[in-house]
């Protein structure tokens, strides 16, 4: 019986020494990949962490140079922080609040440029959204009216789109085209249900226009059942 159990365990010890022998090498490479990116992983995770660490020490100084109203200080923080940390949520916020200090004290075109950079380059559509409104708003400031069309021609989120719509009704009439800043107001007015005091504005716009928005709007869904 010992002899039986004997040669069975030296069958399966051949068999394994013979798996080992095909599969052996593809096993211990896969299992080096995994614990690679496993290692790899925790360490990317470790270096957000201190990415975002020093990034926000460095939102702080940019906030205080902006308190302080120290232009060259504000200008030089953000440019430190836009270099080193650049690819951070803190670096996008920073823009957006030194765009808006540079813009107080005069500096338009650093302030454009901030906002062009946040514009194009978050990663969180909010940012993205925000920069885009900021900019369109300077521009048709500075009577750049095409320009800030084409800051509002490209998709919005849901929750910004009404407002850029409103702001696309300003940039046409500012250009004379009221019919066409007309249909804009009239879809900012209904994207903004759930923003009384700003729909009370646009419907503004639009009896400044001689339209009424509630009268548009039941006529829109009639011609729609139809």
């Amino acid at each position: 019986m010992a002899k039986a159990l004997d040669l069975e365990e030296q069958e399966q010890l051949d068999q394994i020494k013979h798996f080992w022998k095909r599969y052996g090498n593809l096993i211990s490479w896969m299992l080096i990949a995994v614990m690679g990116s496993y290692a790899a992983w925790n360490g990317y995770q470790y270096w957000q962490r201190d990415q975002a660490g020093k990034a926000s020490v460095m939102f702080d100084e940019v906030e205080r140079a902006v308190t302080s109203g120290d232009l060259a200080r504000v200008e030089r923080s953000f440019a430190d922080m836009k270099d080193k940390f650049g690819a951070t949520h803190y670096a996008h916020q920073a823009a957006l609040l030194a765009a808006k200090s540079l813009q107080t004290q005069g500096k338009s075109d650093a302030s454009r440029a901030a906002l062009s950079w946040v514009a194009e380059s978050a990663p969180d559509s909010a940012y993205r959204d925000i920069a885009r409104l900021r900019l369109s708003a300077l521009l048709l400031d500075a009577g750049s009216n095409d320009e800030a069309l084409s800051q509002l021609t490209r998709p919005f989120t849901p929750a910004m789109q009404g407002l850029a719509e409103d702001l696309r009704g300003d940039v046409l009439k500012a250009q004379s085209k009221n019919s066409e800043a007309a249909a804009a107001y009239q879809l900012a007015w209904q994207q903004l249900a759930d923003s009384a005091d700003y729909r009370r504005l646009v419907e503004a716009k639009l009896n400044a226009l001689g339209m009424d928005p509630q009268t548009a709007s039941s006529a829109s869904v009639k011609g729609a059942s139809k």
